[in-house]
Parts: structure tokens; sequence; C-alpha cells
């Protein structure tokens, strides 16, 4: 407080406070109750209790230095057990009307005086670091033998707790994250399919298999599909995408179309592989289900049909729809007329309706109450149904959502069998990511063309004159409408063609075609060219095989001969300087310098929709 008989700033202690006293001088034992010095302490006798001023300016005596507002007015020291030699004003009196006294360490006898062990730390009777009493530099005790440990900033006490919360919350993601990747996988069936290896994510075109069974699996689907069968093939689609993710177009095979069904090798249980033996002219959904066939069955189907070469499949049970119509919230449809099939359960009015769960289940395997009541009408259904959920996925609403994201990842899994390549959930995803990359408006849906079959008005028969072009368009990776063009790659160098060495092949053209075409080269400039006999079978398309040496020779006779990019094929060792290419005429190749090339465009009346398309209405 202010002295002002001084002019400074003291600390003064109140003696009636228990536990406080005024700070004395150094080396004085503080006066009693009546201004003597207690019992028991010597030395001459004391003038009346004192107040010791500090220096104006000077902070009390154990305190930081600081201006004098510095410390508020009733702020007092804080109140310790007796120091020694100091009087106890806080307990009761002992006998004999004397308060406890005591003797610092200093005078008091040396056997009476507490031992001290070397690796422990004294601490001042006040209990600081400081001050009268204390154990530090400016109090009368010991000095400590280690310094005190310097106690962290709240920054960085706050950035442990930061750090110790993200790790725990790194940890509790990485689990969540295992625990859904362990179940997502478990959801998995697959099927291996004899002589196909295909890594997820491939570096060129894809083609991916995709299919739907009407076999009774999964819950609540004993009304649907035929009791006690093994299945068919009810719904199928050859997806293709090329290669620089520009476009895709997804085929629709008509499930009642007449085709030839071949061998194929389906693993049993004990892993032991069985042949299946092939069947002719029967429809194309007995590829899958019937006499132990499996999805690779189709698989191998859909290769002989096409020429084209299949990388996955995916097979969908009723499930997958129901599922993942409910997980995306919802699919749009339109009808453009009322539709009422007590077969399938459905009751639409026109217009245009959200759907999903059973009712979506229902509109995509409704026929009988739309178009032509057929499974091409039905086909159409599925096309805008599946544009439709593309277009919801890929809208963001669900792919941004984590819980719809693992909804429909969870639905998908559990509803879907898949080939060994891509039969993990990482490998799914790693599919997905490439495929993804498609623009939706770039998406096309195509019904393989067909004809009415004359001897059978149940079935259909393949339009080869629509077909075998569209077959060919997606054998050059080209799109369907022809709007877009590939990205162009670098010029492929080509030698001269003097330096082509070629020999010529029969496999599907007229007798002596095979003749006539060597002997087109040679005119033509090339160095060596030759007849080489005929193929054992027919074969649907030409191709040119070639060693890794003999790359810019291949690019001159197809540049010669117009060949289309499907039809080179690159072999695994090089030919050597006196080695020769074959080329295979097939049942595409007309005549020697008429060019075998793929369309631009799918052939006119193709029936197909854009993914894109909003304004599709069935009918």
């Amino acid at each position: 407080m202010f002295n002002p008989e001084t002019g400074s700033y003291e600390l003064r202690l109140d003696p009636q406070i228990p536990g406080r006293q005024a700070p004395q001088a150094h080396g004085q034992h503080a006066p009693g109750p009546h201004g003597h010095t207690p019992h028991g302490y010597g030395g001459p006798p004391q003038h009346p209790q004192q107040y010791i001023p500090q220096q104006s300016g000077q902070p009390p005596h154990g305190q930081a230095p600081g201006p004098p507002h510095a410390q508020p007015p009733h702020a007092q020291p804080h109140a310790g057990p007796p120091q020694p030699g100091q009087p106890h004003t806080g307990g009761p009196p002992r006998a004999g009307g004397r308060h406890q006294s005591h003797a610092s360490p200093a005078e008091a006898p040396e056997s009476l005086q507490e031992p001290r062990l070397p690796s422990q730390r004294r601490r001042g009777a006040a209990g600081g670091s400081g001050g009268a009493g204390g154990s530090g530099p400016d109090g009368d005790g010991p000095r400590s033998r280690r310094r005190p440990k310097p106690r962290k900033s709240k920054k960085k006490k706050a950035l442990i707790w930061v750090a110790g919360g993200l790790a725990v919350v790194l940890f509790a993601v990485g689990t969540a994250a295992f625990l859904i990747y362990r179940k997502l996988n478990g959801n998995i069936d697959k099927v291996e399919v004899a002589g196909e290896d295909h890594a997820a994510v491939i570096d060129g075109p894809v083609n991916i298999l995709v299919m739907g069974t009407d076999k009774r699996t999964g819950k609540g689907n004993d009304g649907y599909g035929d009791m006690n069968s093994p299945g068919h093939a009810d719904t199928t689609l050859l997806f293709h995408v090329s290669e620089d993710r520009t476009n895709a177009t997804a085929m629709s095979i008509p499930r009642d179309m007449i085709t030839d069904i071949p061998d194929c090798k389906t693993k049993q249980e004990d892993g032991s592989w069985k042949t299946i033996p092939g069947t002719y002219e029967t429809k194309f959904n007995e590829s899958l289900g019937q006499f132990g066939r499996d999805p690779g069955c189709t698989w191998k189907t859909v290769e002989q049909l096409t020429g084209l070469d299949v990388n996955h499949f995916i097979l969908a049970d009723f499930n997958a729809v129901k599922d993942l119509s409910s997980a995306v919230g919802g699919v749009e449809v339109c009808l453009a007329e009322d539709i009422n099939d007590p077969k399938s359960k459905l009751n639409l009015p026109a217009g245009r309706h959200t759907i999903e769960g059973e009712e979506a289940l229902a509109f995509v395997r409704t026929r009988y109450s739309v178009g032509f009541g057929s499974d091409l009408s039905r086909i159409e259904l599925q096309q805008q149904f599946l544009s439709s959920l593309i277009r919801k996925m890929k809208s963001g609403g669900s792919l941004s959502n984590p819980k719809k994201m693992y909804d429909l990842a969870d639905a998908a899994t559990k509803a879907l069998t898949v080939d060994s390549g891509i039969g993990s959930a990482k490998k799914l995803m790693d599919l997905a990511n490439d495929l993804k990359k498609v623009p939706q408006d770039d998406i096309t849906f195509a019904t393989l063309p067909v004809l009415d079959n004359p001897e059978d008005d149940a079935t259909v028969l393949m339009d080869e004159a629509k077909a075998k072009p569209l077959f060919k368009l997606l054998a050059a990776d080209k799109p369907f409408d022809g709007a877009k063009k590939g990205k162009k790659g670098k010029p492929v160098k080509k030698s001269e063609p003097g330096e082509v060495r070629v020999d010529v092949v029969n496999g599907g053209g007229e007798s002596g075609m095979a003749s006539a075409t060597a002997g087109w080269l040679l005119d033509e400039g090339a160095g060596y060219a030759a007849e080489a006999g005929n193929t054992p079978d027919l074969q649907p398309e030409t191709r040119l095989e070639y060693g890794p040496d003999q790359a810019e020779q291949a690019a001159r006779l197809a540049d010669m001969m117009g060949l289309p990019k499907s039809a080179m094929k690159k072999t695994g060792e090089n030919a050597g300087a006196e080695g020769t290419m074959t080329l295979t005429l097939g049942e595409d190749f007309a005549a020697p310098g008429t060019p075998v090339e793929a369309p631009d465009k799918a052939p006119d009346g193709v029936q197909n929709v854009k993914a894109g398309d909003k304004n599709v209405c069935a009918k």
C-alpha cells in the first residue's frame, strides 16, 4: 500500500489474519504479540513490530518487477505455514499461554536437524522457490540440486492436444475404413472364367458383359422368375468403353435371339473344371444357368457372336435393381401411356414417376403392357431405367454423400457376382473410378439389330447386314454416332513397300482369293507376298499377325489394304530379318484393293438412346 510519510509503496501484512506475517529484515526475528522477542529465541530485545518499506518503484521481495498498479490493492501474498523464527499465529495456544515456536534449521542442534537426501529437493516453508524461508536463490534454505522443469506454454499444450486428437480420429477412421472394406469384400461373389485373367483397369478399350438373371436369389424374390429354375441370361448388355474414355456404347442382346452356344468350361466346387457341351441354334438366354452353365459360358457366347474380346463380367440379381434404386433415392422414369401389367404388378399412369424397390423391379421386368409386348419393348424400358440411374449416380448427390455412397456400395456388392479379375472392393472401385470418366451424354444404349424369325414368332434372328458393321465399329473403338473422334495418337512409322514380307491365308473368301491377293500386293510393290493355303474353319474377320520388329511393315501393309485397327494382332516374338507376317482373309474381305475398314458410325435403323436424354418416354 502507499505510505504518505515516505511517498513509497510498501507491503503490509495484517498480523490479525491467520498465517499472515509482515516481512522481516534479513536476519531479524519477528516480535511477539507485545513487541518482545518470543521465548526460546536469543539476541537483543527488538523494537515493537515494524513495517519495512520498499524503495519507490521496487516490487515486494519475491515478486516480479512491475508498475505500482500491477498488483491490486487488496491482493495479499499466499499464506503458508509459519516461517522459521516467526510466531505461530494460526493455531490454538500451547500450554502456558505460549504459541508454538521453532528454531531455524541453521540454529537447531545438529541432532535435531532433519536428515537430507542428496537427490531430494527441499521446498521453502512457504512452498515457493524464492522469498524468505524458501529454497530458491533468494531464500534462507538450501539451494535445489535440480532446476524445476519449465512449464509447457498454453500454445504447446494446445498443439499436443490437437495432435493427439488427430491421431485418435485417424485411427478411428482407418479402423472404420478397414471394417467397411472387409464387409464389402465379404459381400462379393466371384466366378473364375476359364482362360481369362484380366487386370481390373485396362490400358485400352474395355468390354464389360453386364447380365441380369431371373433366378430367385435374395430376400423377397419368391414371386419372380421360374420356381426351382437355375435361371437364364434374362438381360444382357455388352458395355464397350473407348480407350480414351470419351465415349461408351452399351449394346443390349435380346434374350430370345437364336444363336449358337459354344462349349465352355465351368469350375466345380472341388476346384476341378467341367466342360459343358455347346448347343446349336438355341435361345441366347440359355447361355447362363441351363445345363450347369455359369457366366463364363455367356462370356464365350458373346465373344463368338461379336468377335470382340470380353474383359470382365458383372451379374446382377433381382435385388440389385431394388436395392440400387433405393440407395440413390429413387430413379425417374417417363411413360407415354398408362401401364397396368398384372404379371409384373406394375400399375402406373402416363407421365413422370420416381420409382424404387419393388416398383423399380416391376418396371424393368414388365413386357406385356408396353410396345408390342415383346422382349424388345422391355429392353427399351431397361435402357431408360439404366440411363436415369446413371444420371442420378453422376449428379453428385449420391457420390458426394458418404452415407449414400456406402449404401450404394453395400447394395451393389451384395447383389452382384463378378469375375475374379474384379473380385474385391478395391478392384471394383478402381474399375468404377476409371469408367466414371466417360461423360453421361456420350454413353449410348443400343440394341443388337434383329429380324423376326419366320419359323417361330417367339424368337428373333440377328440382322447380319446391320449387326456386323456395328461389331466392326466397336472393334475399331469408334463412337456409336461418329460425333466425336478419339484423340489422335502419334504418327506411326511405315516401312517402304519393298520391305513388306507377308504370307496370305484364305479364311473366308472365295476359292483362290489368297493367291489373287498375293499377286495384287506384288503389283503394289511388296517385297515378298505368297499364298499360304486355307484355314480349317471360316474366319469372320480379316487379321494381320506380326512380330514387334515388324511393326513398320505392318503399318505399311495396313495402309495398302485399308485394314482397321482391330485387324492388327501383334505377337510376342520378333520374326527376324527373313521372317514373314501372316495375313488371314476373313469373311469381311471383299476383294484386293477394297478397304476392310470399319464404318465411321453405326448403320441407320439401329435402335439407340443417349444416357443423358431426359425426354425419353416409354410407349
